[in-house]
């Protein structure tokens, strides 16, 4: 009898995972629920022990033959841990998953490691918080998952690699590491660190300051709870393309700065209107859902706080054949009410907004 899971996988290979951690662990998991031989392993016991305890695979075996090993482990020690996999395992294909792309490539090809069966991958996936215990099976669903390539592996001995992408319902993108390095300081390392700091100036608000906190300072400082021990090798390993980055940042926030301490001179005005309106422009050109370089409409709703009330108005726009492109809460902490902003395609909005209100729910302005 045949597994339905086998039929809707692509991937037929035993994996090994080496690193156990949340993007290790929820590789395991997707694919150990598609069918897949998944052996897990980690240089912590305890830690492998526990990606098997909630699903992720199966402990290593003296027969074990995998053909992908996928290693997840921190960028600082990626290279030495795919070259030993690549002598172990001598006719597997092994791909990493650290978030940097150029340093594993520049070290392993300075070792002799050989690179026709090495494939440097990202997932651009991730929570805030890490572990097995965070790891979920659909962390990687419609999420960008980079394949940075180079001279010395072809597309056919890599395919199993894109066969696991895709099982995992992440969408592969071709780019040459360089230009992975690049992208991401500007997309994700460059926005920990300011993130970061404006979380740090938290530190010296009051009490009651904070209390007014509303839903664009937890949007702004989200990221910044993520682990410092981990940020610090992946920023070190990127250092340079980030500084690109910060550095003109640096700039502007120096200019706006001498601005916001003449505000009333005309040039003042026009510097802070401009720094708006390129912010404007930048956040225009961030993908919508699917690749879709479309801008939403919000609707914001208020919704009592209390049990099913949001679950009710989920289901209410779906009677309304209405497709939300996104959704973010926000809850009042001095009354119990919470708002939920909906994000749905312009010509949806009026007529969303309209069956809504027939149907009882209170619409707020969408720029709270």
């Amino acid at each position: 009898m045949t597994d339905r899971n086998d039929v809707d996988r692509r991937l037929g290979e035993q994996v090994r995972i080496v690193g156990s951690g949340l993007l290790g662990a929820s590789i395991g998991l997707g694919l150990s629920a598609k069918g897949v031989d998944v052996i897990v392993d980690d240089a912590s016991p305890s830690t492998r022990s526990l990606a098997i305890a909630y699903g992720a695979g199966r402990a290593p075996a003296a027969d074990d033959a995998p053909g992908l090993v996928v290693v997840a482990v921190p960028p600082d020690v990626t290279a030495d841990v795919v070259a030993a996999e690549l002598a172990r395992y001598p006719d597997a294909l092994v791909t990493d998953v650290a978030s940097v792309k150029l340093a594993p490539l520049e070290q392993l090809t300075a070792r002799g490691a050989d690179l026709s069966r090495y494939l440097g991958t990202h997932p651009m996936a991730g929570r805030e918080r890490g572990g097995a215990v965070s790891a979920r099976a659909d962390l990687f669903v419609g999420r960008p998952w980079i394949v940075a390539g180079h001279d010395a592996i072809g597309y056919r001995r890599a395919a199993a690699i894109e066969d696991m992408i895709l099982d995992l319902g992440a969408v592969p993108i071709e780019m040459d590491v360089a230009a992975h390095d690049a992208a991401v300081a500007l997309v994700s390392h460059a926005p920990q660190l300011v993130a970061s700091l404006m979380a740090a100036r938290l530190r010296d608000g009051s009490p009651s300051a904070l209390g007014l906190a509303g839903q664009g300072l937890r949007d702004t400082t989200r990221i910044a709870s993520s682990d410092p021990g981990l940020w610090v090798q992946i920023l070190g390993a990127n250092a340079s393309g980030i500084a690109e980055v910060l550095r003109p940042l640096r700039d502007q926030l120096d200019q706006v700065i001498a601005a916001l301490d003449a505000p009333d001179e005309p040039a003042s005005r026009r510097i802070i209107a401009e720094t708006l309106a390129a912010g404007n422009d930048g956040v225009a050109r961030i993908p919508g859902k699917h690749g879709q370089d479309k801008r939403f409409t919000s609707l914001v709703v208020k919704i009592d706080d209390r049990p099913g009330e949001l679950a009710r108005l989920l289901t209410e726009i779906g009677e309304e054949g209405v497709n939300m492109e996104d959704l973010r809460l926000e809850h009042s902490p001095e009354t119990r009410v919470g708002f939920a902003e909906i994000s749905v395609l312009p010509e949806a909005a009026h007529p969303l907004a309209s069956a809504l209100e027939q149907r009882g729910w209170t619409l707020m302005e969408a720029e709270r």
